[in-house]
């Protein structure tokens, strides 16, 4: 880029129904910026200052998946279906486009990134209605693909997988405008620390003995039953450091702290904390539900993989193709989580077979990847097919 090269102006748009979008678009956004040829800005589509109505929505779906979730599994069930899927999702993108108009026509960016389907939905409404003329990228936090992501409309997508490539290509969707990047991380989890620094950094986190490290974590909303969880592990007869994550579930984080005197092993509970890379660099086995960004941050730092209550939809086809690849186990129950738990811990060989999986699909670069193909595909002058997006 020269030096009188404007850079490219990008909203970032997420959706806080749970942190995995919000931190993948902020990893973007930290790519884009670093590359000195972007600025960028984030919004998240479902605050109450763009959306009274997306804010309902956001309530209602955290309500049902926490209260309800057979519920949220029938109904996820059927958006995919073809005829009533395909209604719900252009009543839903109908419902939106005026809040997303409403933020491109305050921040007039010179492209728009979406890391949840609802954002990219409304915006590909606005594109197909005439209203809009800017490139438009879909980011897929999910190793699955619902329907609502599926918009001729949308210039570039960025999936997980292979795999997920050639699925959303079955889509009608141009196969040239997919890129099977990974999904965007934090660069924090693109290092793995040396034996040295992980002495180090074992000191510096307040372990006092050489004993594994299980770290438990349940989203940044802290979902799940992750007290049950915590209780059964410390009934197993193995020398053991627990570590639990519980975001923002202040509540479960009071109770646990008032348990931890009395456990057998030692415990530390942790709110919602950004040194999540450096204790996923201690650990030896995580425990989660299968939130995909998440996931993703652990197969990035090679770390085994327990998953424990998927939210049903999405989350529990996160966990089918973890378990298919070999880098993650599943339990149903606290009961077989602290048996498969005992038995990891008494075999090495397989925690280290599914450290070399986690290692073989892991995408710590997704999002420097993600920005050099926006450049590319959109700014480039070599390139540059869709540069040039502006209002009508």
């Amino acid at each position: 880029m020269s030096s009188t090269t404007k850079p490219a102006k990008i909203l970032l748009v997420s959706a806080s129904v749970g942190d995995g979008h919000t931190q993948a678009a902020l990893a973007i956004k930290t790519a884009l910026e670093n590359q000195k040829l972007f600025t960028a800005q984030m919004v998240d589509f479902m605050a109450g200052e763009n959306s009274y109505l997306n804010t309902l929505v956001k309530e209602a779906y955290l309500k049902l998946i926490d209260i309800f979730p057979d519920i949220y599994d029938l109904l996820y069930r059927f958006s995919q279906m073809p005829v009533p899927g395909s209604k719900v999702q252009s009543l839903m993108a109908m419902a939106m486009k005026r809040s997303m108009l409403k933020l491109i026509e305050a921040h007039r960016p010179d492209a728009l990134i979406c890391t949840h389907p609802f954002p990219c939905g409304a915006a590909a409404y606005l594109k197909r209605n005439h209203k809009i003329n800017l490139p438009l990228i879909g980011v897929i936090t999910d190793f699955a693909i619902h329907r609502f992501w599926c918009y001729r409309e949308t210039d570039l997508y960025f999936v997980a997988t292979p795999e997920l490539k050639q699925q959303l290509a079955r889509q009608n969707i141009d196969l040239s405008r997919i890129h099977a990047t990974g999904i965007p991380v934090n660069e924090k989890f693109s290092h793995i620390p040396s034996q040295v620094e992980l002495d180090s950094l074992r000191r510096l986190l307040g372990f006092a003995n050489p004993h594994p490290v299980i770290l438990i974590m349940g989203g940044g909303l802290g979902l799940g039953d992750l007290e049950q969880a915590v209780l059964a592990l410390d009934t197993l007869p193995l020398p053991l450091n627990l570590v639990v994550v519980t975001g923002r579930n202040a509540t479960l984080r009071r109770s646990l702290l008032s348990k931890a005197p009395n456990f057998v092993h030692p415990l530390k509970v942790l709110g919602y904390t950004r040194h999540i890379p450096e204790f996923m660099s201690v650990a030896d086995l995580l425990i989660t539900k299968p939130g995909a960004l998440t996931i993703s941050e652990a197969l990035s730092m090679k770390l085994p993989l327990l998953l424990y209550q998927a939210i049903p939809g999405h989350e529990e086809e996160n966990a089918a193709y973890l378990i298919g690849k070999g880098a993650a186990l599943w339990s149903q129950n606290s009961h077989s989580l602290t048996a498969t738990v005992h038995d990891l811990l008494a075999n090495p060989q397989q925690i280290s077979s599914m450290r070399e999986m986690a290692t073989q699909i892991g995408r710590p670069m997704a999002s420097q990847a993600i920005a050099a193909i926006i450049w590319q595909k959109l700014f480039e002058p070599d390139f540059g097919s869709l540069s040039g997006g502006r209002f009508i």
